[in-house]
């Protein structure tokens, strides 16, 4: 016999559970496309108090919809390693180039990033961040539901010794600082640069090496690196999304490492 209180009370209770332990974090994670993914799976890895806030239903980013719809990605031999070791299928098409489905992709990846004690939040919106002494010490969320029904209702605060701004090609993060501080991220203009055109040859190469601290304490990866410091956008090519988000998880790692983070 079931009862529908207990199933009220047992999603309610556990939900809070998991949502009072993330108050505190060593990172938290805003977009759970495939880089943000990536990186929560790498951070949890080593044990770190990872989360990731999702605001959409899904997650997965534009990685669900392969190219134009149809549900396949490539990636190239650099990154197939990668797939390899989540246990998702990856098919040699041409020399170089690698496809995988993209629905095994998402949940493949989520499933071994989970596995491993990543958190993930959907539905949750980033409004705003924290910053104390010209660092970023948290985020400042709200329901997603809240912001569409445009209703005036007070965020609440998560505190996390890094942020990493995955939020694809609107890059939300980078530019909440740039438009509440000024222009003082480590680019070259000071401020958000722009996505360029698709041109995946040199947006799956840009696209690592932008992945880095734009700000004390938040750091940038995927599709959001590349808006912000001016790279080509790449289209349903994914293998530099993965590399990114290794990228920033290892740079964190070793920062944590290191205990210069607080």
């Amino acid at each position: 016999m079931l009862d529908d209180l207990v199933i009220s009370e047992a999603i309610v209770k556990s939900f809070m559970e998991d949502f009072i332990d993330s108050i505190r974090l060593d990172v938290a994670i805003v977009g759970a496309g495939p880089a943000g993914l990536m990186a929560g799976y790498c951070l949890a890895k080593k044990g770190r108090k990872v989360v990731i806030f999702e605001r959409k239903l899904s997650i997965g980013g534009g990685m669900w919809g392969g190219g134009m719809m149809f549900n396949k990605i490539v990636i190239q031999k650099e990154s197939k390693r990668i797939l390899d070791e989540l246990g998702v299928k990856v098919k040699e098409y041409k020399e170089g180039y690698y496809l995988a489905n993209s629905i095994e992709a998402v949940t493949g990846l989520t499933f071994q990033a989970v596995k491993r004690g990543l958190k993930i939040f959907n539905l949750i919106s980033v409004e705003d961040v924290m910053l104390r002494k010209e660092r970023v010490t948290g985020i400042v969320i709200n329901w997603s539901s809240v912001q569409l029904a445009n209703l005036h209702v007070d965020p609440l605060s998560i505190g996390s010794r890094v942020v990493v701004d995955a939020t694809g090609h609107s890059c939300e993060l980078a530019r909440l600082i740039e438009k509440k501080v000024g222009s003082y991220l480590k680019t070259e203009s000071g401020g958000v640069m722009g996505e360029k055109p698709m041109w995946a040859e040199v947006g799956e190469k840009t696209i690592v090496d932008n992945t880095k601290e734009i700000y004390a304490g938040l750091y940038v990866a995927g599709m959001a690196a590349n808006a912000v410091f001016g790279g080509p956008r790449m289209g349903p090519i994914f293998g530099g999304m993965l590399l990114s988000g290794e990228k920033v998880a290892r740079m964190i790692s070793e920062r944590l490492e290191k205990g210069d983070s607080d």
